[in-house]
């Protein structure tokens, strides 16, 4: 972040503007664009407000602000992690390396899905066999049992009698 600080306040004296015009065209006090000149990032107690401060000063002084912002970040990442950019680039290379997944003890693992080939369907097919054997004997069972009577003719009457209904 000192270097940042470094090139806004060299960038800021080559274009000929006092620390109290830029404060005061900023809308900042001296206190807070010297600790921006200074690298002190301490002095602000939220990060995220501290870098768009960055954006608004190289704006204002006519740098580029994404290089400017991209610095701020990386600064950021550096200052902030506990692990470095180069261990984790090669811990990424080495998991890409390695399919193998390793997991903790304590992490959930999703149940996988059983292949075809896992699965015995030997004891299924049995099962199904044996129910519809079961479903058809019984279906026979009460055809034979129960069988349907068939109504003589002589109770249904001759076909030719007209019967009349009075009401």
């Amino acid at each position: 972040m000192k270097e940042i600080g470094e090139f806004l306040k060299s960038s800021r004296i080559q274009n000929g503007v006092s620390l109290e015009e830029a404060c005061e065209d900023l809308n900042l006090t001296v206190v807070e664009l010297e600790n921006i000149e200074d690298g002190n990032v301490r002095a602000f107690k939220d990060v995220y407000q501290l870098r768009e401060l960055v954006k608004d000063y190289a704006k204002y002084l006519g740098v580029e602000t994404d290089r400017i912002v991209n610095e701020f970040n990386d600064f950021m990442f550096d200052h902030t992690s506990k692990i470095s950019l180069d261990d984790l680039k090669e811990a990424r290379r080495l998991a890409k390396e390695n399919t193998k997944k390793i997991v903790s003890p304590y992490t959930r693992v999703k149940p996988s899905k059983i292949s075809l080939e896992q699965v015995k369907w030997k004891p299924i097919f049995i099962t199904i066999g044996v129910l519809v054997a079961v479903v058809l004997l019984l279906f026979l069972w009460f055809q034979f049992r129960y069988p349907k009577k068939q109504i003589s003719s002589e109770l249904m009457g001759s076909e030719d009698r007209i019967y009349e209904f009075t009401y």
